[in-house]
């Protein structure tokens, strides 16, 4: 097969991207040993081009995460994982070279993806429990992804690729997105964050009154968008049968996530939605009843049911503080939150929860 019939996936790409910023020749990182030889760089390339508009940014293109030669997979419709990540972030004047640590971050996304089977899609969120760049002082721990404002999904010859624009958001802007949902807070972020452009230096715009304002009517309205949680810090003790009655049963959570998961019990239950937590061994579904109740499940699973009352009061009193918390209107079951420790990439501890 010839060059030219290798590459169409890739050219596809570069053509795309050609419509936006015509002959300029961006910059090009690409990777020397393939993945799949095992090199340590799962992305094939990524470019970053100079933008100027609303302000001067760079605006990253990874090359990877779809079908870039042959086609492969037995999705005509889509090619590899569907997408594209996009990247922008704000940029001197004078910078001539894009930092390291966002071609880093973007490699970073790719083993996320390459390693789990995880397909990001507009409108998801990720913790990333600590500074977006590592070493700095920026508010920015989190991402969302949201389609690139400027860059419409492009047909190639090995399938559909969307553009997936990575943003850096604050702790506070995670917890709004969890609470009401990922596109409602962009959207009303986006007179203050542009194009989507990723600022380290920028404050929470969750202390804006009128985003604040904008957030809270969308989540009382529309409730929380969140019906899956990952919680890392998750155990079931189902109770102990003693010679005068039992044990009551004890549902485990890390102090880190106590308190988003009493807010989305609030957003979810109240609207007749359920709540799945899942953890590296548990599964749990929190689910709206008449009557509250629990059931262990096969295959390490747990179904709790909550009545409006009950969801209430677990709401009200999850907090991120070690303690046991025990339910009125939930006599056989306990809810303990154990302490959070925040590491760092060597695993050193570098903040406690709870």
């Amino acid at each position: 097969m010839n060059e030219e019939a290798k590459t169409t996936g890739w050219d596809a790409i570069e053509t795309a991207v050609t419509k936006l910023y015509g002959d300029q020749e961006p910059k090009h990182y690409g990777t020397l040993i393939p993945y799949r030889l095992g090199g340590p760089d799962p992305l094939d390339g990524i470019s970053a081009y100079k933008a100027e508009e609303p302000f001067p940014h760079w605006h990253f293109v990874t090359f990877g995460f779809s079908e870039l030669y042959d086609k492969e997979s037995d999705d005509a419709e889509n090619s590899g994982y569907g997408f594209e990540l996009t990247f922008r972030l704000g940029r001197e004047q004078t910078e001539e070279e894009p930092p390291a640590w966002a071609l880093n971050l973007l490699q970073n996304m790719g083993r996320y993806v390459f390693g789990s089977g995880n397909v990001f899609q507009s409108g998801d969120y990720l913790d990333a429990n600590g500074p977006i760049c590592l070493g700095s002082d920026t508010k920015l721990t989190a991402l969302a992804f949201v389609l690139d404002p400027e860059l419409p999904a492009a047909d190639t010859p090995n399938g559909r690729v969307q553009f997936l624009q990575m943003v850096g958001i604050t702790g506070c802007e995670l917890e709004a997105m969890q609470i009401w949902h990922t596109l409602g807070v962009l959207q009303a972020c986006e007179e203050r964050m542009p194009r989507y452009i990723t600022d380290l230096a920028r404050a929470s715009l969750m202390e804006v009154p009128a985003i604040v304002e904008t957030v809270g009517r969308g989540a009382e309205r529309d409730g929380s968008n969140t019906g899956f949680l990952y919680v890392d810090q998750l155990g079931w003790d189902p109770g102990k049968k003693r010679l005068f009655g039992k044990t009551p049963a004890a549902l485990q959570l890390g102090a880190k996530q106590a308190g988003i998961v009493g807010k989305l019990l609030a957003g979810r239950i109240r609207k007749g939605k359920s709540l799945t937590m899942a953890g590296p061994d548990l599964r749990v579904v929190l689910e709206p009843g008449a009557k509250t109740g629990f059931e262990d499940e096969r295959e390490g699973g747990v179904r709790i049911k909550l009545d409006d009352a009950g969801a209430a009061e677990l709401s009200r009193k999850l907090r991120p503080k070690e303690g046991v918390i025990e339910l009125s209107s939930f006599s056989g079951m306990t809810v303990q939150i154990v302490k959070t420790y925040i590491k760092d990439e060597d695993g050193n501890i570098v903040s406690t929860i709870g």
